[in-house]
């Protein structure tokens, strides 16, 4: 996991290199100090050195001392860069993984769960990652240095600090093994609640109109409250580290006053070496801390590294067949024994053994109850999903068999939930073609039925829409919608229930103009309401998740019962 995460550093291998060079060299000079002071002492002071040799040695420390705070801001600053650019490039990674997941995998892992991965897991790592190349290089450099200075002062005493080792190794396997599951269990939690604030942003008119907002607010506490609580039972074995860690310090701190002062009063030792030795284990101490806080910051980050690496490692449910140099040279499609499951399993079928042909030009509807499978269909035809069983073809070719980017080229969908981005009409409408002409954008509009009202507003067609298109109505939306869809000049153009919040008059406008601007394409059309479909070529007929009947609308009026019911339970209405 680490090596695949580790390849994220990139171009910033020359940052993270320097941060350990210059926290190294900061660590040089910083060691040395203490022993310039005991010099000072026996020598300077007690010794009978004099005020040059101490103002000598005293100027030689503030050197040490200035090039030491040079040399750690250089590594923070090295650090900084490394770090913030090591996490940019994880996040970039992850979110080009995202891009190529179908509709499946993103079901697999929900919305908040990848943008909780993408964000505090993230900021977990890069955190870790900058522990790992300051802290994990400072703390063993000064362990290290600071134990030689010590015994080479005195070798007896210095045994002090390697009795405090065994018991800060323990206690930080103990810290260790509690607090990963703890963690992995907060990661959870922190999914549980963006689903809730993305649930309840999303749906905010429904809400209000409702009047939900004290139960969404009960609900958000509640999840806030089982992110706090395993927040407490993470950090309620991470708190144990520095209490330990003092314990232990300040122990060896006594230890070393009372032997060393003994060894003082009989000559073994002068109190200039007491006081460096005493420093070198103040050194050594905090540098076992800082490896202490290094392991709480890995132990922290081991949770998000495994997150971060589940959507690394996701094996992608459609395979892109990059390499087929196929182009979709018409709108023909094939339905051969279609079955279709979204959880892979066979038993639970949106889709049964369905097989159709539709011919490149035509004008199809599909009509059938909620859940007969009417969009899963149409979502096979772009490999949205993948089929179960069976193959769907287009052009003469299995879908597998296409490029992705050619086969979703050639297919424009217009789907029951219209989506629009922030940014202007103009922005919006380009998706479709990004070399569009104003007059190709104004000629799919007026197609669309969108040129009038999108005339009418002040700034036109550089109107800014906020998220989601929340300043334009619902039947604006589907028509910028379709708009877009026109631009594409597709081979293939699928309606899913597109035009339902427009009246029947637009609605019949807009058909009117498919016939004339795609009249060679394939135009598939699900729809609620018999009239949007009465006058396709055929008419699918679905019914849990089968193909019940396929006709014309005056035959299957005649000749199927589904087919019939709809319309006469939808011609009393309109009477």
């Amino acid at each position: 996991m680490l090596k695949k995460l580790l390849g994220c550093v990139g171009k910033y291998k020359l940052p993270a290199i320097l941060s350990p060079v210059f926290i190294s060299l900061e660590v040089v000079m910083e060691i040395f100090i203490p022993l310039l002071m005991s010099k000072i002492i026996d020598i300077g002071i007690k010794g009978g050195g004099g005020v040059g040799y101490i103002v000598k040695v005293g100027g030689l420390m503030v050197l040490m001392s200035l090039m030491s705070l040079m040399f750690g801001v250089l590594s923070g600053k090295y650090a900084s860069i490394a770090s913030t650019g090591f996490a940019k490039n994880v996040r970039k990674k992850m979110f080009d993984k995202i891009q190529d997941f179908s509709f499946a995998n993103v079901d697999k892992f929900s919305t908040a769960s990848l943008v909780t991965r993408l964000t505090t897991d993230v900021t977990f790592v890069q955190h870790a990652f900058m522990m790992v190349i300051r802290m994990m290089v400072r703390s063993p450099v000064m362990l290290v240095s600071a134990t030689v200075l010590a015994v080479s002062i005195n070798a007896e005493l210095a045994r002090v600090f390697f009795v405090a080792i065994p018991v800060l190794a323990v206690a930080l396997v103990f810290i260790s093994t509690k607090a990963f599951p703890r963690f992995k269990q907060m990661f959870t939690r922190y999914d549980n609640m963006n689903s809730t604030v993305q649930e309840n942003l999303v749906a905010i008119r429904a809400v209000k109109a409702f009047v939900r907002g004290e139960y969404e607010n009960d609900k958000f506490e509640t999840a806030a409250l089982e992110l706090q609580n395993s927040q407490r039972r993470a950090e309620r074995v991470l708190i144990m580290n520095m209490p330990i860690m003092q314990i232990v310090m300040y122990s060896c701190i006594i230890a070393v006053l009372w032997l060393g002062g003994n060894l003082i009063s009989v000559g073994g030792m002068e109190t200039g070496e007491l006081i460096s030795f005493i420093s070198y284990i103040t050194q050594i101490l905090m540098s076992l801390m800082g490896l202490s806080m290094c392991f709480v910051s890995i132990i922290m980050s081991r949770a998000s590294v495994v997150r971060i690496c589940e959507v690394l490692d996701e094996d992608i449910d459609i395979e892109d067949n990059v390499s087929s140099e196929l182009t979709v040279d018409n709108g023909e499609i094939e339905f051969k024994n279609v079955t279709f499951s979204y959880s892979k399993n066979k038993s639970k079928c949106a889709l049964s053994d369905l097989s159709f042909r539709i011919n490149s030009g035509e004008t199809v509807g599909i009509i059938g109850g909620t859940g007969s499978g009417k969009t899963s269909l149409v979502s096979l035809i772009p490999r949205l999903y993948d089929v179960c069983d069976g193959s769907v073809s287009v052009s003469g070719h299995d879908v597998r068999e296409y490029a992705l980017s050619e086969l979703r080229n050639a297919v424009a969908m217009v789907l029951q939930n219209n989506v629009l981005f922030s940014g202007t009409i103009l922005e919006n409408l380009k998706w479709g073609n990004e070399e569009a002409t104003q007059e190709e954008i104004e000629k799919a509009c007026s197609a669309a039925a969108a040129h009038d009202f999108i005339s009418s507003f002040p700034d036109g067609y550089n109107t800014y829409l906020g998220q989601g298109g929340v300043n334009l109505s619902g039947g604006q939306k589907q028509r910028v919608c379709i708009a877009r869809a026109l631009l594409k000049r597709p081979k293939i153009i699928i309606l899913d229930d597109s035009t339902s919040a427009v009246d029947t008059a637009t609605e019949k406008k807009i058909r009117d103009a498919f016939k004339d601007e795609l009249s060679d394409a394939t135009k598939i059309i699900i729809a609620q309401r018999v009239t949007s479909i009465s006058d396709a070529d055929r008419i699918i007929v679905l019914d849990d998740g089968t193909v019940n009947a396929i006709g014309t609308h005056d035959a299957l009026l005649e000749n199927n019962e589904i087919y019939r019911e709809v319309y006469e339970s939808q011609q009393r209405v309109v009477e």
